[in-house]
């Protein structure tokens, strides 16, 4: 199928939150903090104030009225502590945005600045162990004896990785418009990814019911985990709307995006691994370090997926977490599986060279029959597939396996591979199926962040219904719609459409209308290890004059299930394909060490791949049939092409110069280091 909304995108109709036409509209614009640690002394409005157009400046000198348990993210101007550089300290609201940033540059506020810590490092002594990960997975699991394992193994690796603050910098700005309506309701046209927990969220923010809160977000010019939860501004335009009695607008700027919408945790990684004369695998040790804020602990799931990946009879996994004067990481792009599985995937690629065993043969010598952490038996497990379609469309035989051996001219050739996997997840679910006027409209309160989730939803409607696709209407992105969850954590089509399909089994009993709620279903989903598997090969030249890096090829190949529509599911595999590539050579942010912050805080300084970097990317699929899933038998897309492509890259990377980097982004200056 084309894309539902593909016309009124193309045609500039389709209205995103910062776009809906409200009347008397008024805009505001925040102060933000300029020191990583300390107290706000006072805020001086005055002269702000004094300015034509401003309406009201809000700080923590009258602090508005806001819940006790609020969010510390999103408590604004609550207590005079300031946690990171960059924290909204104050906010002005003017009838004009122009004159909302004039005024906002005129408030002065005084600081009582103290000594900050914003450096991650593996020896800090504020490491701790966190209780949980994301979402909710033990912090540290233990099988077998690591130890023995490795003293026993013929062969055996110890490394080190690390991965950068990274962005997620969506097309679309995070805005907001929020209006509060003669009864006290409020509405909220926002940048969401799920408009059911938005609603929820900002409701106990400002200790209101749930049910006097709207958050409309109809398009979402693309998210990657940034606009998963309510971020500040949405806060913000409630807060100012409510204090000037009108409709208030905020737009965050680019260089603010950077400072409160979340980011993906530096990682730093320590992996131990042990095979034996065979290369079957007697001990796996994953350890990650990483940061959180002092407002907020976010504890990112990074050695998880080592918990899925290979049989090993000794695996431990750990986390260790450091409160840093920083703003809170959030959810990036497959969170966990992604910085995880870059240094798994390149630590086995380590012990195959160390073992003299050829990278894919050691990941299919190692595959699983169950999950090798907890033992439950996987609904469908073809990762081995993926791998020697992979190789059979990459061309691996031809390989020369000792690195260093290709050139062409003053370019080396390597070429790379990595195993991927991700959850295949769902969460409980509404929906409605109406029978009206010979066509059918499907209500759920699901989020189109650029996905396709209209067209899916539509195409597994008439499906359900044994109509064609043109008499089905799917209506979303609105939380008086029937609740749904987020679209992320690749489970937004499965959830949703989970619940579609029992809402139309219900319409063809009734006739006229059918309601399902799968809150009971899911339930039984526990019983079995489910997951999406993945392989990505990847070619590289490296220039030995300058360092530079091109990826002339790349292939994916992946078992998720049954795959709905196989046009929506390229773009998914080749976005997350394109953003791995942009992890693995580009995508950094430097932190401020001095001041506090991120130094790199536009798209001039923070480089995502162009077309000119990605030439050719290969996708394909092994079409599984897992009935266990759900109606549809899918599993998520959305992440799983991110996962194992810096890996891959970055192993091609190795085989083309014979050296390894082990930090990323893979850059000219670490490729041309050890000559100096």
């Amino acid at each position: 199928m084309n894309r539902i909304e593909g016309r009124v995108k193309v045609t500039g109709l389709a209205t995103y939150a910062a776009e809906f036409p409200v009347a008397g509209v008024t805009y505001a614009y925040p102060v933000q903090s300029q020191v990583a640690k300390g107290r706000v002394a006072r805020v001086d409005d005055g002269a702000a104030l004094a300015m034509p157009g401003v309406l009201a400046v809000l700080s923590c000198e009258d602090p508005p009225e806001l819940a006790e348990d609020a969010d510390p993210e999103l408590a604004l101007f609550q207590s005079r502590d300031v946690a990171y550089r960059g924290q909204f300290v104050a906010a002005v609201v003017a009838d004009t945005y122009e004159d909302a940033r004039a005024a906002a540059a005129a408030v002065r506020v005084a600081y009582e600045p103290a000594d900050h810590d914003v450096v991650l490092r593996a020896d800090h002594p504020g490491l701790y162990q966190p209780e949980v990960v994301n979402p909710n997975f033990p912090s540290d699991t233990e099988k077998g004896d690591v130890e023995a394992g490795l003293a026993e193994a013929a062969t055996t690796v110890d490394v080190t990785y690390s991965t950068p603050v990274e962005h997620n910098n969506p097309m679309e700005p995070h805005a907001a418009l929020a209006l509060w309506d003669e009864e006290g309701r409020l509405l909220v046209y926002d940048t969401a990814q799920g408009t059911s927990g938005s609603r929820d969220t900002i409701a106990k923010t400002l200790g209101v019911p749930a049910d006097r809160v709207r958050v409309v977000s109809r398009h979402v010019g693309g998210g990657f985990g940034s606009k998963g939860s309510p971020r500040p501004q949405a806060v913000l335009a409630a807060l100012a709307a409510r204090a000037v009695g009108r409709p208030v607008k905020i737009a965050l700027t680019r260089q603010q995006m950077f400072d409160v919408t979340g980011y993906r945790t530096p990682t730093i990684q320590r992996l131990r691994l042990g095979a034996d004369a065979s290369g079957r695998l007697t001990a796996l040790e994953h350890v990650a370090y990483e940061q959180s804020s002092t407002l907020v602990e976010f504890a990112e799931q990074t050695a998880t997926p080592s918990r899925v990946m290979y049989a090993t009879p000794a695996l431990r996994t750990a986390h260790r977490l450091v409160r840093l004067d920083v703003a809170t990481p959030s959810w990036m792009r497959a969170p966990g599986e992604c910085p995880g599985m870059y240094a798994l995937e390149s630590a086995m690629d380590e012990l195959a060279y160390a073992a003299g065993i050829d990278p894919v043969e050691l990941r299919v010598l190692n595959d699983a029959d169950a999950e090798p952490d907890g033992g439950l038996p996987f609904s469908s497990r073809n990762l081995v597939a993926c791998l020697r379609e992979g190789a059979r469309r990459f061309g691996w035989e031809r390989r020369e396996p000792a690195p260093r051996r290709t050139r062409e001219g003053d370019w080396m050739i390597g070429t790379g591979v990595a195993a991927s996997t991700y959850p295949a997840r769902r969460r409980p679910c509404q929906a409605v199926a109406i029978a009206r006027e010979g066509d059918f409209l499907i209500r759920v309160a699901a989020a189109d962040i650029g996905t396709g989730a209209r067209t899916v939803l539509t195409r597994i409607a008439a499906g359900a219904l044994s109509v064609a696709p043109e008499r089905v209407h799917v209506e979303l992105g609105d939380s008086d719609l029937p609740d749904a969850p987020v679209a992320g954590g690749s489970m937004g089509t499965a959830s949703w459409g989970s619940a579609v399909v029992r809402a139309c089994e219900d319409l063809n009993r009734d006739g006229k209308e059918g309601r399902a709620d799968t809150t009971e279903e899911i339930k039984g989903d526990a019983r079995l290890a489910r997951h999406a598997f993945g392989a990505q090969f990847a070619e590289v030249h490296v220039n030995s004059v300058t360092g530079e890096v091109r990826v002339p090829r790349l292939l994916g190949v992946f078992a998720a299930g049954h795959i709905l529509d196989a046009k929506l599911a390229r773009s998914q595999f080749i976005g997350g394909m394109t953003m791995g590539l942009g992890m693995a050579l580009m995508e950094e942010t430097y932190t401020d060490e001095e001041f506090g912050g991120f130094l790199r805080r536009d798209l001039a300084q923070y480089h995502v791949p162009a077309c000119a970097d990605v030439p050719d990317i290969e996708v394909a699929w092994v079409d599984e049939q897992d009935d266990d899933l759900n109606p549809m038998g899918n599993k998520g897309i959305g992440e799983i092409g991110i996962v194992g492509t810096a890996a891959a890259i970055g192993n091609a990377v190795h085989h083309a110069i014979g050296h390894r980097i082990r930090d990323l982004p893979i850059t000219p200056g670490k490729i041309l280091a050890p000559r100096f």
